[in-house]
C-alpha cells in the first residue's frame, strides 16, 4: 500500500497526533492479514504466533503490555523477513476470575447470581465480556499490535467451543477422562474445586494447640496431638505415630476417644508421622486433609466430613451443626480448655493454602469431580523437550518442567461454576451416563429423558486447545495446514504449568505434533517497590494506555523490550520511559536534520573516511541485530540500536558531517548527504521492531518508493564487510581523550583550549582531519607534528595509541597531580597489556580461534605495548 508521502517533518514529535492515525493506516493496508501460498511459490517459511488471550476480566495491565511488545516485535522482524507472519489474536473467558467479578459487581447491586438464575446470570457475563473484550482490543491497538484482527477468536465462540467438545469426548472414549470421589482443593467463596496449579501457599502466622486424647481403656493415659487446625478433629477417624517412636509402642493398636463427640478411633503406626513435629503423634482426618486422605486409604479408614462446600460445620460435627468454620474453632478450643483436655498452645507459622483468585482460605474437601488422566500425556510432552522438538528459552526452566512434568498428578477439569463449557455429558434417571458432541434429545443407553452435567470445564482446559482450535481444528482447515505447528510460545514464566505444558500434551495428544518449537518465557513486570503488576494490585499508571497517553506506546515499548532479559523480572520505572520518550525524540530530530540537508541525489564523489565508517557500523549493526534477533535476546538488540543511534550517528556522524556539508567540496558534501539519508533509512528499518510509530511516521519522508514500513524488507548487512579504517579510531580516541581531560579538569564548556598533537606515524592522515578534531574536542588552535622537540610547559600529555596530544593547561594543571594521573594509567595499560599477552600465549586459544580474531588481539598487543612505551616515557620525562 502507498502513503501519504512527506518531505517534511513537524518540529516536534507529537505521538497523540501520529499513532492511532498510523495504525489506522496499518489495517487498512492488509499488512496484518498473511496470504496463504504454497510452498512451491515462495521459499519462506510461515511464521505464526498465537497470543496468550487475554482474560476478559478487566482492562490490560504492564505485564500483558510485556507479550505484546516482545510478540509484536517478533512478527514485524519477521514479517519485513518476508516470511508469511500470522500472528493471531483472542480472549479468554476466564471461568471463575470473570464470574467472580460478575459476581462482585451483582452484589454492588444486591443481587447475586442465585437472584437472576443460571440463563440470566450467563446473559449478564456476556455482557460484561463485550463491554471488557471491547477494551482490551482497544488496548492492543493503541499498543501497536500488528495482529490479523481477521482471525481473531474468543474460547466461547462456536468454533472453539466444538474443539472443546471433540477433545473432551475423544479423551473420555480413550479412558483419559473419568469421574471420581478424591480429596481436592475447594475454595468456599468460588463455590468450587480448584486445581493444585491453582492454589497459593502464603506462609502465615498462627497457633499450634496440644490436645489430649485420652487412651479408651479407662486407664488414664492419653496421647497428645498437636493441630493448626482444632474445627477438623471431629472429622478423625484414627491417631497415628511413627512405627519406630518408642513412646508409643505399648499404645498402638489401642484406641482413644476423639474429644468432643465421644466417637473411639484407633491409634495406628504410619512411616509417614514426622516424630519431631509437635508430640510425634498426629490426628488423621481423611475428609479434610491431603495427607492423611492418603493415610486413611492405606489403612482404609472412613472418612467424616464435619465441614460443607461453604465452609459450615455439618451434622457429623455434632453440637456445632451450621457453625463457621472459624467460629467453631473458637468453640472447640473453649470447650476443650473447659473439659481440661487443652495442653498448651503455641505460636506457630504454616504455610496455608488459598484460591489464587479470591485468596479466601481452602478447604480439602471429598468431593465428585472430573479428571483428566495425565501420566500418558505427560510422558510424550516430557519426550519432545528432551530431544529438542521444543526449545525452551531461558534454558533453566526445562529443569522445572521436567520437575513437574515426571511427578503430574490427575487434573481435576470440572468447576462449580455457570460460566464456562458445560462439560458434555448427560445423565438419565436409571443412572446411565451420555457423552456426545452434540447434545442428545434421549439417552443413549436406555432412551430416556437426559439432563445436562451442571458443571463447567477448567478454563484451562480450552486454552489448552488454543494453538490449533483457533486454527480451525477438528476440520483441516487450510489455516491449521499451513500454521500448524506454530512458531513461538511467548508468554511468563508463572504459567508454564497452566498453560504450555498443557498446550504441549494436547498438541502431541491430538495434531500428533508438538504446538510450537519455541517457547520463550519472560518474566514478570513489577511496580518500582518490586511488587508485581497485576490485576488484584491495580494501581494508577498500570494501564499502559494511561503511559502512551503521556509518554507514546513507543517510549513505553522500547522500555520494555530493553530492560529486560529472558526469563528474569523487570521493575517498570517511569524514569526509564521518560528516557525511551527521549531517544524517539532524538531519533526524530536526526531525520529533520538529514531532511533539511536536501534531496539524496545521484552517486557522485568519493566519500569521506567517516561516510564510509558510518556506513560499515550500519552493516555491522544490522548484522549483530539480526543474530540478537534470531537467538531471542530482544534486550541486547534494542539496547545495540539505542547505543549506536545515540552515540555514533548522532553524536558522531550527525556532527561531522555538518562540517563536511559546510565544506568547499560538493562531491564530498553528496557523499555525506547520501549517508547520512542512507543510514536512517537502516536505523529506522532496524527500530521499527521495537517503536513502529515514530519510525512508520518518519518513513513517510525518506521512504523511496512510497510503500509503508511495515511492509518493507528488513536489511541485511554487506556481503564483504568494509575494511576498518585504523584513522578514524584514532581520531575519535583523540577527541575522547580531550574532553575527558577537560571534563577532569573541570574546564567551562564554552572555553576552547589549544592543542598540539604529535603523530610520528600518522601526521598527515591527522590533519586531513584537524577540523574535525578541533569541532569535536572545541580546540581553539590545533597543531599536528611528526615529533615535537619539548612539549609545553605546564601541559596535559595525553596518550592515544601512537600519537600524544599535549594541552597547555597553564594555571589548571598541578603538576604532581598530574604526574599520579599518568602513573595510574601506565598501571592500567600494563595490565591490560599482560592480559592480551597472556592469551596469545595460549596455544590453545590461538589454535582454536578464528584468525580474524587472533590478528585482532595480536593487534590489540601492538597498541597495548606501543601505549605502555609512551606512557613509561611521559613519567620517567616528564619535561619531553
Amino acid at each position: 500500500m502507498a502513503i501519504d508521502r512527506t518531505t517534511d517533518l513537524a518540529r516536534v514529535y507529537d505521538h497523540t497526533t501520529v499513532e492511532q492515525r498510523i495504525y489506522a493506516a496499518w489495517e487498512v493496508s492488509g499488512a496484518f492479514t498473511p496470504e496463504i501460498v504454497t510452498d512451491a511459490e515462495t521459499e519462506a517459511l510461515p511464521f505464526a504466533i498465537v497470543i496468550p488471550p487475554p482474560n476478559v476480566t478487566g482492562v490490560l495491565h504492564h505485564g500483558s503490555a510485556f507479550f505484546v511488545t516482545l510478540q509484536d516485535l517478533m512478527t514485524r522482524w519477521r514479517r519485513m523477513q518476508g516470511r508469511r507472519t500470522l500472528w493471531l489474536p483472542g480472549t479468554d473467558h476466564a471461568g471463575i476470575a470473570t464470574q467472580n467479578v460478575v459476581e462482585d459487581a451483582l452484589a454492588r447491586e444486591g443481587l447475586s447470581r442465585f437472584d437472576l438464575g443460571r440463563d440470566r446470570f450467563v446473559e449478564r457475563v456476556w455482557q460484561w465480556k463485550e463491554q471488557y473484550g471491547s477494551i482490551i482490543t482497544s488496548q492492543l491497538r493503541r499498543m501497536g499490535a500488528s495482529v490479523d484482527w481477521t482471525r481473531e477468536r474468543f474460547t466461547l465462540d462456536e468454533g472453539l467451543s466444538r474443539a472443546v467438545r471433540e477433545a473432551f469426548v475423544r479423551l473420555y472414549e480413550k479412558g483419559l477422562i473419568y469421574r471420581g470421589s478424591y480429596l481436592v482443593n475447594w475454595c468456599p467463596r468460588c463455590t468450587t474445586v480448584l486445581s493444585d496449579l491453582e492454589v497459593d501457599h502464603v506462609e502465615t502466622d498462627g497457633q499450634l494447640w496440644h490436645i489430649r486424647y485420652p487412651v479408651a481403656d479407662g486407664s488414664g493415659r492419653g496421647v497428645v496431638v498437636a493441630t493448626t487446625r482444632p474445627e477438623t478433629m471431629l472429622g478423625d477417624t484414627a491417631v497415628a505415630v511413627h512405627p519406630d517412636d518408642e513412646r508409643y509402642t505399648d499404645l498402638v493398636g489401642l484406641t482413644v476417644t476423639l474429644p468432643l463427640v465421644e466417637r473411639e478411633i484407633p491409634l495406628i503406626s504410619d512411616s509417614m508421622v514426622d516424630r519431631a513435629f509437635g508430640t510425634g503423634a498426629v490426628k488423621i482426618t481423611p475428609a479434610h486433609d491431603p495427607a492423611d486422605y492418603e493415610t486413611g486409604r492405606r489403612h482404609c479408614l472412613p472418612s467424616v466430613t464435619v465441614i460443607d462446600s461453604d465452609a459450615r460445620m455439618t451434622a457429623d460435627a455434632g453440637p456445632y451443626v451450621g457453625v463457621d468454620r472459624y467460629e467453631a474453632r473458637k468453640r472447640i478450643v473453649a470447650d476443650l480448655d473447659a473439659r481440661g483436655l487443652l495442653v498448651r498452645v503455641e505460636a506457630h507459622r504454616s504455610n496455608v493454602s488459598q484460591c489464587s483468585r479470591c485468596d479466601t482460605v481452602l478447604e480439602p474437601r471429598i468431593s465428585e469431580q472430573w479428571f483428566v488422566r495425565t501420566k500418558p500425556l505427560a510422558d510424550p510432552a516430557i519426550a519432545a523437550v528432551r530431544n529438542g522438538r521444543i526449545r525452551i528459552i531461558p534454558e533453566r526452566f526445562e529443569r522445572t518442567y521436567y520437575h513437574w512434568m515426571e511427578n503430574i498428578r490427575d487434573w481435576v477439569i470440572s468447576r462449580q461454576l455457570w460460566w464456562g463449557h458445560r462439560i458434555p455429558v448427560w445423565y438419565c434417571a436409571h443412572g446411565h451416563m451420555t457423552v456426545m458432541r452434540t447434545d442428545p434429545t434421549a439417552c443413549a443407553t436406555c432412551g430416556g429423558n437426559v439432563r445436562q452435567d451442571e458443571d463447567v470445564l477448567d478454563t484451562w482446559f480450552s486454552s489448552a486447545l488454543w494453538p490449533f482450535s483457533t486454527l480451525g481444528w477438528p476440520e483441516e482447515t487450510r489455516d491449521l495446514k499451513y500454521f500448524y505447528p506454530t512458531s513461538v510460545m511467548e508468554t511468563g514464566y508463572d504459567i508454564i504449568f497452566f498453560w504450555v505444558a498443557r498446550m504441549i500434551m494436547t498438541g502431541l495428544e491430538f495434531m500428533g505434533e508438538v504446538p510450537f518449537r519455541t517457547v520463550y518465557l519472560h518474566g514478570m513486570v513489577r511496580h518500582a517497590d518490586g511488587t508485581k503488576v497485576s490485576k488484584s494490585d491495580y494501581r494508577p499508571g498500570d494501564d499502559p494506555v494511561e503511559v502512551i497517553e503521556q509518554y507514546g506506546a513507543d517510549a513505553l515499548r522500547f522500555v520494555l523490550a530493553t530492560a529486560s532479559t529472558p526469563g528474569n523480572d523487570l521493575r517498570l520505572s517511569f524514569k526509564r520511559v521518560e528516557g525511551a520518550r527521549n531517544f524517539t525524540n532524538k531519533l526524530w530530530n536526526a531525520a529533520r536534520f538529514v531532511l533539511s540537508t536536501g534531496a539524496e541525489g545521484e552517486e557522485a564523489g568519493q566519500p569521506g573516511i567517516f561516510d564510509l565508517w558510518i556506513e560499515r557500523r550500519a552493516d555491522e549493526v544490522t548484522d549483530e541485530v539480526t543474530r540478537h534477533l534470531e537467538e531471542f535476546n530482544f534486550g541486547e538488540a534494542g539496547r545495540l540500536l539505542y547505543d549506536f543511534v545515540w552515540s555514533e550517528y548522532c553524536d558522531w556522524y550527525l556532527e561531522i558531517a555538518k562540517l563536511s556539508l559546510r565544506g568547499a567540496d560538493s562531491c564530498r558534501a553528496t557523499a555525506t548527504r547520501r549517508a547520512l539519508h542512507r543510514v536512517l533509512r537502516r536505523v529506522v528499518t532496524l527500530l521499527h521492531p521495537f517503536i513502529p510509530f515514530v519510525t512508520e511516521e518518519i518513513w513517510r519522508s525518506i521512504s523511496p518508493d512510497g510503500r509503508l514500513l511495515i511492509q518493507e524488507r528488513w536489511p541485511s548487512g554487506a556481503a564483504v564487510p568494509a575494511p576498518r579504517e585504523p584513522l578514524v579510531d584514532l581520531v575519535f580516541d583523540i577527541i575522547r581523550s580531550v574532553r575527558g581531560a577537560r571534563a577532569e579538569k573541570k574546564v567551562e564548556a564554552a572555553r576552547r583550549i589549544d592543542a598540539i598533537i604529535e603523530a610520528p606515524e600518522s601526521a598527515p592522515a591527522l590533519r586531513e582531519q584537524s577540523a574535525v578534531i578541533a569541532s569535536l574536542a572545541s580546540i581553539a588552535w590545533l597543531e599536528i607534528v611528526d615529533r615535537l622537540a619539548a612539549p609545553p610547559a605546564d601541559s596535559l600529555r595525553l596518550v592515544v595509541g601512537a600519537a600524544t596530544v599535549h594541552v597547555p593547561m597553564a594555571g589548571l594543571v598541578d603538576a604532581a597531580a598530574e604526574r599520579l594521573r599518568v602513573a595510574r594509567e601506565l598501571e592500567e595499560a600494563t595490565q591490560q597489556r599482560d592480559r592480551v599477552a597472556a592469551l596469545l600465549a595460549n596455544e590453545t586459544f590461538v589454535a582454536r580461534a578464528r584468525p580474524d580474531v587472533v590478528a585482532r588481539e595480536r593487534e590489540r598487543l601492538r597498541d597495548a605495548e606501543e601505549r605502555t612505551a609512551r606512557l613509561r616515557d611521559a613519567l620517567l620525562n616528564p619535561s619531553r
